[in-house]
Order: C-alpha cells, then structure tokens, then sequence
C-alpha cells in the first residue's frame, strides 16, 4: 500500500530559514503564541493525523467512491469517524477569529495542516476544505447575526460548506446565471434554480451544510453586475443553534468522475428554498471573490500534494526496485540486477519531482504570509503591500503548480513503469485525482487571462514591477557572495526580460486584443519558472550560507543545493520556449477559417 510521511524538515527549513516566521508572526498583532515551539508541535500533531488516520483512507475511498441514494450522500467507509477526530482535535478552528470559536492563530499555520491532510487524502480533504471557504466569507462580509448562526457551527466544525456558483449552461461565465432569489416579507428570499459540480455539496459527515450561493434579484441588472450571495442551510437553524426543518435544497444526483472519487461531486437542486442575503445586493460576485481566491490558494496546494505524494512513494520504489545495470558498472554487483534510481532518466523524473514538490511549497508559504499581513498587519500600507503581492501570486501559484503537480503525478507513475498503472500501487489514482486541479477554481487559461490582462496590463505593469523589485532587492543583496553567481546570474537576466516581455505583449494588444489571450498560458508558465527560480534562489543562498558555517544536517543543505541547480539547469531553461511561443502572435491561431476545422 502506498504511504505519506509529513516532509516536517522540509516544512521547517522553509518556514524557519527561508521565510523567517518567527519574525513574522511576532511583528503581527496577536500571534506571540505563534512560537516555532508551537508551531513544531501543530506540525507533529497534524502530521500524526495525515499520516495515520487519512493516509490508510486515500485508496479506500477511490476504491469505494461515494454512494448516492434517493438524495443521500454516503461517504466511504472510515471518512465520517475520521471527520470526527478532525474536529474533536479542534483543527477546524485553528485559523480563525476567537470571537466566533476559533483558536486565532495565523492563516498560515492552517496551510500547514492542509498541506499534510491535503497530500494525505485529497478527496478526504476537500470537505473541511470547502468550509474554510465558507467561513472566510462569512467572517468579511456576514452580519454578525449570521456569523453568530453559522460561521460558529463552521468553526466548530459541527457544520459544513460549500460554495455553489456553475449552473449546467455556464461554467465560468457567472454573467450567465439563471438562479433566481425573491425577497419575502420576513427578508429573507426563495431561492429556485440548479448548480452544478458542488463539491461536498451532500454528504454524511456533518450535521448540517451551509450553502454559498450566488443568485439574482428580480430587479438585478443583466451580466455579473445583478448577481447576489445567499446563505442557504440544508437544514433551517432553530432559535437555539440547532438543526430544524429541512430546507428546500436537494441532491439530485452525485457525478461519476475521473478522479477525487472519495468527494461528492453534486448536482444540487434550489427548489424555494430559504436564503439570507450576504454582502449588499448585485454585489455577491465581490463578495464571492473571498471565497475563490481562499479557494484558489487551495488549489495550489492541490498542485504540490500530489508533486510531494508521487516523489515520496516513487522514491522508495526506485530505490528497491532492480532493472538493468548502470552504465557506469554495476552499482550493487552482489543482486541481480542496480536499483533503478541509478539510470539517468530515473533521476531526472525523481528530480523533477523533488524541484516542483519543494519549490512550489516555498512558493505556497510565501503566498500564506501575505494573506497573514492582508488579514492582520496593524500598518494600512503593510496590509495594501500584502494584498497586491498576493493578488499578483495567486493565479501564478493556481494555475503553474497544478500544471506541474500534474507532471509530477506522471512522473511517478513513469517511475514505475508498468506497475504504475496497476491500481495495487495508488500511482495512477495519484494521476486521476489532480487532473481536476487544472479545471475547477478558474482553468489554467482562465488563470492566465486574469494574470496577463487583469493583473499587469490592466495595472500598467505595476503588479508585476512590484515582484520583480523583490527579486532585484535580493540579486542585490547578494551580489557579492561568488557562490551564488550561478543562480544569480541567469535569475536577474529573466527578471529582466520579464518586463520586456510583457511591454511588447502589451504593445501588440493594442493593436489586436487577441494577442492577450493568444500569449497568456505562457506568459503565466514563464511567470511561474521564474517566481520558482527565485525561490529556489533563496533556498540555495540558505544552503550555502549552512553549509559554509558548518551548521545542521550537511546532508540535507546538500541536498537542497544540488536541487537547487538540477532546477536551475534542468526545468528553467523551458523559459526559452515559452519567449517563442508567447511572442509568436495570435495570427497562427485565429487565421484558420472556423469552417475549416474539420475531421
């Protein structure tokens, strides 16, 4: 059966000594407790539960899927009880407000536990997933009657959410929506219409589930402009707290998928049923963007659960597995036959996985902190800095490391080789379960278009100048240490081209708008090469500042180094391809008649 061990050194190295936490958390109000003894223990705590409780459940329920009768959800067997210690060990509120239940600590502390239980068990994962989500929402823009109702029952644990947006005939168009919420004398609404693809939409697992749900007014005016958010209950609340009366919102049917088969994928049916208005009216696509950007940074940490789940699993295979002699001699001349990690195409696809796996988990930490200072820094200029930081990462972080995590997946069934694709060895469910990723929350294209047009040619390049100053801030710093000019060199030349780049894209839109669309999938991979290649920069500097000082486990800062230049010399190289392609203009896609497509 295959395995996950919580990489807890790795976790460390980069919260620790590449991020400087402990910094971070004590310049943030509130967080004193946030000590890295504290931190260490929520890490061992978490990964003991990935490890021993979600982990031995990730086959079960691909295996299983979940169970759909007469508009009940079962959920495979082991993930209720499981739930269950989930919220008795008081993870649900680990990251939120004690006002309404929750311990206060940090937004990235909870990164932490999802990444274990994410990588772990992503089907598993998905259902408190989506009600962090939820109580995100709630907490910005609920009243404090509704987080009173609800957002304790979330923080609790107790309940569960969802978010409820794609209609059968639009998916990321929300412009198109069809559910309709009438108001009713008491203020609240009926709401009446079909979503569908909700995710922990119905299941077994919680006492309740509250709905976010997007709808329009009767007066609301045409095109994302007149669409509103709803809090719509599958049970009503009684005045206690408790559950009442059924509401009008049904399961029609679960859908039978690829991947993630461990999660109720619903169809979910809004017959009348009772909602409250969240946020003002004809404004809910605002306040959705709480929930899908918290979604948003979930799913990239989707990307690198399943890069980090296909090394370690596929390490150990290609250790123990005999196939072949090196070609450098026999490397185990007492066996049959050398381990495979011995080949050179081996390494390469071991490798891959590793760089993607460590990279794009300082790259979620990173993008964790600023979502800290967003929420928490007392300084209103600190706060705006984090906010734009984030705003410009997160589609990179979305989109790059969920097309890479997918690459990663397919290494380590390559690995492998034919057993691989045998189900015994969990490689192929690895490759099923995160190709979703670069559909839901927003397409890697979708994520594209918002990087390239909304985020840097819509700012007149100011998001993107705000990243690379980081990036030319730290080449500086370092500038003198000789050592470091291997990764220094190459990664100042693309922060450089990167503006360049971008001013001729945007120079050619202006003559056709298309040039946009036609460049941005990889612009964004481009973006994503270097984002990690400063990271990976940030990691060697610490290795080598380690190991020169003859500090910690020389082992692992090696390691690290030699990663860092596998990256460097093997991965970001693909940056030369993407210039040619993004620069090669939107004509050799759109001059094709579309009548002469054909088969």
């Amino acid at each position: 059966m295959p395995e996950y061990k919580a990489p807890q050194r790795d976790m460390q190295f980069v919260l620790n000594e590449v991020l400087d936490v402990e910094n971070h958390y004590q310049n943030l109000p509130g967080c004193d407790e946030a000590t890295p003894d504290m931190v260490a223990a929520i890490m061992e705590e978490g990964a003991k539960f990935a490890e021993r409780v979600l982990s031995p459940l990730n086959q079960v329920g691909d295996q299983q899927g979940c169970q759909f009768n007469d508009g009940q959800v079962t959920t495979p067997d082991g993930f209720k009880e499981a739930y269950q210690q989930f919220v008795e060990g008081g993870w649900p509120s680990l990251a939120h407000d004690p006002q309404w239940g929750g311990q206060g600590l940090p937004e990235s502390l909870g990164i932490l536990i999802n990444e274990m239980v994410g990588t772990a068990n992503w089907s598993w994962s998905m259902y408190p997933g989506l009600s962090h989500g939820a109580m995100n929402t709630l907490e910005a823009h609920g009243t404090d009657q509704q987080k009173q109702t609800y957002l304790t029952k979330l923080v609790s644990g107790e309940w569960t959410g969802t978010m409820c947006l794609t209609e059968p005939h639009c998916g990321t168009d929300l412009g198109m929506l069809r559910t309709k919420a009438e108001p009713q004398a008491d203020g609240s609404y009926k709401v009446s219409g079909t979503k569908i693809f909700i995710s922990a939409g119905e299941h077994d697992m919680a006492d309740n589930i509250v709905h976010i749900v997007l709808a329009r007014l009767p007066d609301a005016p045409e095109g994302t402009k007149g669409i509103s958010l709803f809090i719509v209950p599958k049970f009503l609340p009684t005045a206690d707290g408790g559950v009442g009366e059924r509401n009008g919102v049904s399961c029609g049917s679960i859908e039978h998928k690829m991947g993630i088969h461990g999660n109720s994928t619903c169809v979910m049916n809004f017959d009348g049923a009772t909602g409250f208005l969240i946020g003002p009216p004809n404004k809910g696509l605002n306040c959705m963007f709480t929930f899908m950007n918290t979604a948003r940074l979930g799913t990239a940490l989707q990307g690198l659960a399943h890069a980090e789940w296909g090394f370690q699993n596929s390490l150990t295979y290609a250790k123990e597995r005999l196939q072949m002699r090196s070609l450098t001699g026999p490397k185990a001349p007492d066996r049959a036959a050398d381990p495979i990690i011995v080949h050179p195409e081996v390494r390469k696809l071991l490798l891959t996985q590793k760089a993607i796996a460590e990279g794009g988990r300082a790259l979620i930490y990173l993008s964790a902190l600023q979502v800290d200072k967003a929420h928490m820094a007392e300084d209103p200029a600190e706060r705006a800095e984090a906010d734009g930081l984030l705003a410009f990462l997160t589609p990179i972080a979305k989109a790059f490391l969920t097309e890479l995590g997918f690459e990663s997946a397919n290494h380590g069934l390559q690995v492998y080789g034919g057993h691989g694709y045998i189900s015994e060895w969990g490689m192929e469910q690895n490759v099923r379960d995160s190709r979703i990723s670069m559909l839901y929350e927003g397409t890697t294209q979708i994520q594209a278009l918002d990087l390239l047009g909304r985020k840097v040619l819509m700012t007149q390049g100011e998001a993107l100048k705000g990243f690379t100053k980081i990036v030319h801030k730290f080449c500086q710093a370092h500038s003198d240490e000789q050592p470091m000019q291997e990764f220094l060199e190459p990664l100042n030349k693309l922060n450089k081209e990167w503006g360049e780049l971008t001013m001729k894209i945007g120079m050619k839109a202006m003559q056709n708008r298309d040039e946009v669309g036609a460049a941005s999938v990889d612009y964004l991979m481009y973006s994503g090469y270097v984002t990690l290649a400063y990271l990976w920069a940030r990691m060697a500097q610490v290795a080598q500042q380690k190991l020169a000082a003859g500090e910690g486990d020389t082992a692992f800062y090696q390691a690290k180094l030699t990663t860092a230049r596998f990256y460097f010399q093997r991965l970001l190289p693909r940056t030369r391809s993407l210039v040619e392609t993004m620069l090669s203009g939107a004509d050799n896609l759109m001059a094709l008649d579309e009548d002469h497509f054909q088969f």
